[in-house]
């Protein structure tokens, strides 16, 4: 059993409030989901208005294929405008 692993430090130019900060990212979480069936969480700054950090993960049986998941998923972050990917993490155990 393959585990990837990733973190990313996104960075939002909209939000206002931690309010409109929730909102986008739950919607981005929310559209991760229910695309790629990955397991996904915000797991940093929280208290922050226009920074964020999501970690995700998945399971395969090669690691070429959980490298190609997480670069899908990265991919589909980096085509959402309304996030910047400031820096991110991958780890293939």
């Amino acid at each position: 059993m393959i585990i990837g692993v990733c973190s990313v430090e996104l960075f939002m130019y909209e939000p206002n409030s931690l309010k409109e900060k929730r909102h986008i990212i739950k919607s981005l979480i929310g559209r991760i989901q229910s695309r790629f069936n990955a397991s996904i969480a915000e797991v940093d700054m929280q208290d922050k208005w226009r920074n964020a950090v999501i970690g995700f993960s998945c399971v395969s049986n090669t690691s070429k294929h959980a490298n190609q998941m997480i670069n899908n998923i990265i991919k589909f972050i980096e085509g959402d405008n309304r996030v910047e990917i400031v820096k991110m993490d991958i780890e293939i155990l």
